[in-house]
């Protein structure tokens, strides 16, 4: 596999963002998208592009108080309902010095609105000594369960392709 995308997603709205960089992805690298529960906690040499994403909460990744709130609100079952990004950011162990990362979240689109759970995990994924490939990427839905604002999957599945492009198939 070249490129992992790993997410946590309360409603969906990020898991669809998810699935969209990794079809964007796809169209230069083998690249699989994992729920944040079933990643894994090492990232192996067989990865050379870690993608991160989570729902912004309270100007932040979430926490296990702002998770419980989401599920109080849930008007149906929640997508990730353990840890997320923030705990297994906690726990990541790398095995590349080459790895490359890109963060992104998907937030409430007002103007103006501050915090985004992007910055933070760029910033933990650089506490790994990962090199961020790309600025942090923000997703916009409507309200907090969504919908994602129209043309949203489609700007994503353009950055996992601008992603992919900055891996070039190495020659064999």
């Amino acid at each position: 596999m070249d490129a992992l995308v790993v997410y946590e997603s309360m409603y969906g709205n990020t898991r669809r963002i998810a699935e969209a960089v990794a079809r964007g992805l796809a169209a230069g690298m083998v690249a699989e998208a994992l729920e944040v529960g079933a990643a894994p906690a090492l990232v192996g040499e067989d990865v050379r592009l870690l993608v991160v994403g989570g729902p912004t909460h309270a100007f932040s990744m979430s926490r296990a108080s702002t998770r419980q709130f989401a599920a109080q609100q849930a008007e149906g079952a929640l997508v990730s309902r353990g840890d997320g990004v923030r705990e297994w950011l906690a726990a990541l162990r790398t095995s590349s010095a080459g790895l490359g990362s890109a963060a992104f979240d998907t937030r409430i689109a007002k103007p103006r609105m501050p915090g985004s759970a992007a910055h933070g995990i760029a910033r933990r994924l650089r506490r790994h000594g990962v090199r961020a490939v790309v600025p942090a990427q923000s997703f916009y839905v409507t309200g907090t369960q969504g919908p994602l604002v129209e043309g949203e999957l489609e700007r994503a599945r353009q950055w996992g392709e601008i992603l992919a492009a900055l891996f070039p198939t190495p020659a064999t």
